[in-house]
């Protein structure tokens, strides 16, 4: 039984790696919003019944809406695809001319505004990414957004290793990979790696992370990219986690 689920994590990654060869040229871009005070209700029900629709009308592309489970700062995590930065512009700009995005914004808004703050983020998805698709499942996972900060001079020590033994003994331990990206460009002088996982619960996420922990081939990779770099990959507190739950608009669920 070892032996095939073995083999089931190889194929599964093997998979993986051919869908990467295509690569992906689209420029995502992940938005967090700010919700203010009582009105994260408000923005869901405008992007049910406005944002979404007219996001595709200009061209953006969908990928997923999600809110942190543990949800004290009123958060909306999104992402969506374009084409190129070039059409990323003329999107925001002929959406934000549209009538219909005007009328749905101020119906929304007479009570004030329903956003705060909002953080922005281009991305390039890293040659080792699966394909970045849409996906429903039932029951409805848990999602896992993981921001990794790399230690100076690191990021490509960081990728190499994701990229020859992570993914695959993620995969061989139970974990659903969704998206991987790098920030571009880096701010703040930072290089980052941020990624998607999927799971079917905390609890689930917890156990498959305490075995990946435990493994011995992660152990040995672990210690040989450390060896080679001459320390960590990643910062100090530079791994931050974030479990999501998908929206009921959200494409990927």
């Amino acid at each position: 039984m070892k032996t095939l689920t073995t083999l089931a994590a190889l194929l599964t990654t093997a998979a993986i790696l051919v869908a990467a060869e295509s690569k992906d040229t689209r420029v995502y871009e992940m938005r967090i919003y700010h919700a203010a005070p009582g009105k994260l209700d408000d923005l869901n029900k405008r992007f049910r019944e406005h944002t979404t629709k007219l996001f595709e009308k200009h061209g953006m592309e969908n990928i997923g809406y999600w809110t942190p489970v543990d949800n004290t700062n009123n958060l909306l995590i999104y992402i969506v695809a374009h084409k190129s930065m070039e059409a990323s512009a003329q999107s925001w700009k002929a959406f934000g001319a549209d009538p219909d995005w005007q009328r749905a914004q101020k119906a929304s808004e007479v009570n004030g505004r329903l956003v705060t703050k909002a953080d922005r983020y281009f991305m390039s998805a890293t040659d080792y990414s699966p394909e970045i698709k849409t996906t429903k499942a039932e029951p409805q996972r848990v999602f896992e957004l993981r921001d990794y900060t790399a230690s100076e001079g690191n990021l490509a020590n960081l990728h190499a290793r994701f990229r020859d033994h992570t993914l695959k003994l993620f995969t061989q331990h139970g974990i659903e990979h969704f998206g991987y990206w790098h920030p571009v460009p880096a701010k703040d002088g930072k290089q980052r790696l941020v990624y998607i996982l999927a799971h079917k619960s905390k609890e689930a996420a917890a156990a498959s992370f305490g075995a990946f922990r435990k493994d011995a081939a992660w152990i040995a990779a672990k210690e040989a990219s450390e060896k080679k770099a001459g320390g960590s990959l990643t910062a100090p507190d530079g791994v931050i986690s974030t479990f999501m739950v998908p929206t009921d608009y959200s494409p990927t669920k």
